[in-house]
């Protein structure tokens, strides 16, 4: 067989099982909660590695390698912004987020959420967290589809519509067939295979370029920069690239992975796990990209077209074709969990907060499932019509999707978690601002100074604690609810 046919068959085999899962998952759905929450029953392994695969992406094999690739370590800020606040995600938000949304009418979506917490304003909260939801999710998609296409064409000479197209489709069939579950343990199984692969690389890369010695000195040969965190810093670079650690608070693909599991005692194992997994892998990825640094300075007749298909190419040059195939199976378990994660969350937008909340609240169960496989549909096909034209870096459209989330809800998500006196007309037009400001920001030049998730989550945070100061009255119901929450998680863990 060719070194292609290898490969392809271990793409097949792989794609194949996430179908798989996908049908198994399907026969464990038979309710929206089921089809958008999993039913509340995740472990904590499950919950920590497929909030990792989900919250990563492609921009873990793909993105962060590429920039480190070309600017070298300065580009490690962001990693480390993220993993800080991972770190405070699952500790401040995981086990209250857990408790609350089931206290709180059982709450399965992050906008369904906040008309629940708040008991005001409900309808016109969901249907703005719904739209927010809508619009960021579309360019968030959209970059998985971009990752897809440019991942093919780097791998086996695809054109890049094809590549696209074929990652859609089987993300779409695995999502329709049995959403959360599904998402959820093919993301387990995405996490693992990642993780593995993100260690080996790096480590039989080391061998390839001669050792650490060498590779260093190779490195150094091409840009003494590159081995420096601080060498072409800037005050603002650094703050931005750290502020991605704030987006975390405000994801809705990642926090609801809290909501669904088993049991609030299980959140401090899933933190553990999740975090360790995190901190493995980014190392993994910034390896990968330094050794290959080294490895084309090395053999300068050998040529990289894409930054961002580094990790692919060092896993060629590597490994026997099969195994290579294998490594090309992370990215694409990179690409596909998380946007199987976002299409669903979508999905629950239009159905949960959208249709069933203002057109149709008595519907049947299954015709709201069967709804929300539709939304996976049309979402899908939207998002493939922006990336079409791959006209942006993975990188860049994951950015600023990930402040848009960051800075509409993550203020929100804080407040109403640790502060009794948020209102929903505070909430309302936090959410509102932060939103706006990221998209504003982050289609002027004013992007390039600083990260738009910085002023966003800033002016949020401002106008809700402004607007909830003026428009607090006391609530019953809303104290009773509060109270219980934290009665809950006094208890003996």
């Amino acid at each position: 067989m060719t070194e292609n046919t290898y490969q392809l068959v271990a793409i097949i085999i792989y794609l194949a099982g996430m179908i798989l899962i996908g049908w198994y998952a399907y026969r464990r759905t038979s309710d929206l909660s089921d089809y958008m929450l999993g039913g509340r029953k995740l472990g904590p392994a499950v919950s920590a590695l497929s909030a990792g695969a989900s919250d990563m992406s492609q921009w873990l094999l793909m993105g962060l390698p590429g920039a480190i690739y070309v600017s070298g370590l300065v580009e490690g800020w962001i990693a480390i912004g993220l993993t800080i606040g991972a770190w405070l995600n699952w500790l401040f938000v995981a086990p209250r987020l857990r408790v609350y949304t089931q206290v709180s009418n059982n709450s399965i979506t992050i906008p369904s959420f906040f008309d629940n917490r708040f008991k005001e304003n409900s309808k016109i909260l969901r249907i703005v967290s719904g739209i927010i939801i809508l619009v960021y999710f579309t360019f968030y998609v959209s970059s998985g589809m971009v990752a897809g296409g440019v991942f093919f064409e780097s791998s086996f000479g695809y054109d890049y519509h094809v590549g696209l197209v074929v990652v859609a489709a089987v993300v779409i069939a695995y999502t329709l067939l049995g959403g959360f579950l599904a998402v959820s343990y093919t993301d387990f199984v995405q996490g693992s295979i990642m993780f593995l692969a993100l260690i080996i690389v790096p480590i039989l890369g080391i061998f390839l370029t001669g050792g650490i010695g060498e590779t260093v000195e190779s490195i150094r040969a091409v840009d003494v920069n590159l081995l420096s965190f601080f060498a072409t810093a800037t005050a603002t670079g650094v703050i931005s690239s750290l502020a991605w650690g704030l987006g975390y608070f405000g994801q809705p693909h990642i926090i609801v992975r809290f909501m669904a599991i088993k049991d609030v005692k299980e959140t401090k194992s899933a933190r553990r796990i999740g975090i360790g997994w995190m901190i493995l892998t980014l190392l993994g990825a910034a390896f990968t990209a330094l050794i290959g640094v080294a490895y084309f300075q090395q053999n300068p007749g050998v040529s990289l077209s894409n930054p961002e298909a580094i990790f692919i190419e060092m896993g060629q040059i590597i490994f026997h074709p099969f195994i290579a195939g294998i490594m090309l199976a992370a990215v694409l378990a990179a690409i596909m969990s998380t946007v199987s994660s976002q299409l669903l969350v979508t999905s629950s937008a239009l159905v949960e907060d959208i249709y069933k909340s203002v057109i149709n609240s008595n519907a049947s169960e299954a015709r709201y499932v069967n709804l929300g496989r539709i939304a996976v549909l049309i979402v899908s096909v939207v998002a493939g019509v922006f990336a079409w034209q791959q006209n942006d870096t993975i990188l860049g459209l994951v950015s600023f999707a990930w402040a848009g989330f960051g800075a509409a809800f993550g203020p929100i998500i804080l407040l109403a978690l640790y502060w009794r006196k948020i209102t929903g007309t505070g909430a309302l037009w936090g959410m509102i601002v932060g939103a706006v400001t990221v998209f504003i920001w982050g289609n002027t030049a004013l992007s390039g100074y600083l990260y738009e998730i910085v002023p966003g989550f800033l002016l949020n945070l401002i106008v809700t604690y402004v607007v909830s100061i003026a428009t607090y009255k006391p609530n019953q119901e809303v104290e009773e609810e509060f109270n219980k929450t934290m009665e809950l998680l006094k208890e003996p863990k």
